[in-house]
């Protein structure tokens, strides 16, 4: 089953880049840009990734993206990730950023736009994979600042295939971010939005309701409320998973606690990703290959669920009839 899943054609809804940092390319960057890092060995850092929540994750995840300066930085780290999603049959990646964690530390909007930009042209290039990339705002910081950085990525608009929210969710309800979405509603650009991974189910509604979103990142908390679940099932607007991320934060004990199945029976649309797969236990792959070890689902599921990614992905009609034609032939 491995080697069949690998060979599925994946797609990467749900990937932050900067979670894609691999310790031995962290201490790598810390010394091309003399930055110390309080580690002293690449197993240092690993030891370091048992989270009790997601906040213990996020102090680690901004340190750790202390190392990013330039725009050969952000390129080299996401050709990193892209080199491994490509190896492990991932044919579509949608790439997430935070600007505001690289702004706030003096790293200029255009470094991390035109560094992201260009691995993903070499991706194209080398693999014919093809890529989306999506702005993410801070929801723990102001919404002012959110704004400000929505206006300054003027220029870049044209690369901008969606705005996302992301961070400590807790205490941070989406309707604070509701000017700012309807700003890039106006713009013209999609927006998704982390709802109900931390926080409650009332948090998804209100980030359909008040942000408008396109997709739902993480929407495990969907369960709760059966009016909920189905206005999901009837609108099949998608829920971008991330089981073992689930896991390594807590929000579920074990895979086999995980609600994937009763959502699955419940009808919602839902995708399989890795959300910082430096941290959490691997990629893509990794995902699907979890899945099957704690719900032995057959192929038919995993192409429903690869298909599912496909449908919604940031991407041309042509790139999506061509993947889907080739799903079916799996």
């Amino acid at each position: 089953m491995e080697t069949w899943l690998r060979e599925l054609p994946k797609v990467e809804l749900h990937l932050h880049i900067e979670g894609s940092l691999e310790p031995e390319l962290m201490f790598s960057l810390a010394a091309r840009n003399n930055v110390a890092l309080p580690y002293d060995t690449v197993d240092e850092v690993r030891a370091a990734y048992d989270f009790s929540d997601l906040q213990s994750f996020l102090d680690l995840y901004y340190q750790g993206m202390r190392v990013l300066h330039t725009e050969q930085d952000f390129h080299d780290l996401a050709m990193a990730y892209l080199e491994r999603a490509h190896e492990e049959g991932v044919v579509h990646v949608e790439l997430s950023f935070d600007p505001q964690a690289h702004l706030n530390r003096g790293v200029e909007l255009a470094i991390p736009f035109e560094g992201l930009r260009r691995a993903m042209r070499d991706a194209q290039r080398r693999w014919g994979m093809t890529t989306a990339l999506i702005m993410s705002f801070l929801r723990d910081r102001d919404a002012s600042e959110a704004m400000d950085v929505l206006e300054k990525a003027a220029p870049f608009y044209e690369s901008i295939d969606a705005v996302g929210l992301d961070s400590a969710e807790v205490g941070n309800p989406p309707a604070k971010f509701a000017a700012v979405f309807e700003r890039a509603k106006a713009l013209g650009i999609p927006r998704v939005a982390h709802a109900g991974e931390e926080g409650p189910a009332a948090y998804i509604s209100e980030a359909l309701d008040v942000l408008d979103i396109c997709r739902v990142d993480h929407g495990v908390a969907c369960l709760q409320d059966e009016a909920l679940l189905e206005r999901l099932r009837e609108s099949q607007i998608p829920l971008t998973v991330c089981p073992l991320s689930n896991v390594r934060l807590k929000v579920v004990p074990t895979m086999a606690d995980h609600p994937l199945p009763a959502m699955i029976e419940q009808g919602v649309k839902v995708t399989l990703n890795s959300d910082d797969p430096a941290y959490f236990g691997g990629g893509v792959l990794n995902n699907y290959l979890a899945c099957f070890e704690a719900f032995d689902w057959d192929r038919e599921l995993f192409k429903q669920l690869a298909g599912n990614a496909i449908e919604v992905a940031f991407m041309s009609e042509t790139r999506r009839s061509e993947l889907l034609e080739r799903l079916s032939t799996c």
